[in-house]
């Protein structure tokens, strides 16, 4: 218990007595966004590599389900196309976000756009929602690395932490259509 004539430096609603604090302004928003990208693919990665579906291609009610219709191989090609997406996903929404890593970002952005195309093509048309969505973040990615690598500067990096929000956003909705199909699907 601290001595009677002592002053209380922080009571439980957050003020603080006897500090000079000043909020802290530009950086709280990039931050916060990058805690959100990173939780939000956190979650993802577990709510996607998680789940079961019934055994032998059926629906519950009996019937073949869709997954059915494909070849086995087809199949198991578009899984460990979407297992590879998650993990070029993660990679890319938990880059560091500054001038000096716009090289890594640029790579991590590639092997996601590499690995989308081939998800793309094996699929053979499904998910074309999801993946228009992902395509158009990627770009506006892409559009914000390159801003942040001419001109580096707070809000060219809150740009790029807005936008990896938003491939995050639209990739995960992307894995989550394509775990009905590859509910176990997990990065090797």
């Amino acid at each position: 218990m601290p001595p009677p004539d002592s002053q209380r430096q922080h009571d439980p609603g957050g003020r603080s007595e006897d500090t000079d604090v000043r909020p802290m302004t530009g950086t709280r928003p990039a931050w916060w966004s990058a805690a959100a990208v990173a939780l939000g693919a956190g979650l993802l990665a577990v709510a996607c590599s998680s789940g079961s579906t019934p055994a032998s291609g059926t629906s519950p009610s009996g019937t073949p389900s869709a997954s059915a219709s494909a070849t086995p191989t087809a199949t198991t090609l578009v899984c460990q196309d979407a297992a590879n997406l998650r993990t070029s996903l993660h990679n890319l929404t938990h880059s560091s976000v500054s001038k000096g890593d716009v090289t890594q970002l640029k790579s991590n952005l590639a092997q996601v756009r590499t690995d989308l195309t081939t998800l793309i093509t094996d699929a053979k048309g499904q998910w074309q929602a999801q993946t228009s969505a992902l395509k158009a973040a990627l770009d506006k990615l892409q559009t914000a690395i390159s801003d942040l690598s001419s001109s580096p500067s707070a809000s060219n990096v809150a740009g790029v932490v807005a936008a990896l929000g938003g491939v995050a956003t639209s990739g995960g909705s992307l894995l989550t259509t394509v775990s009905t199909r590859c509910p176990s699907a997990s990065p090797s």
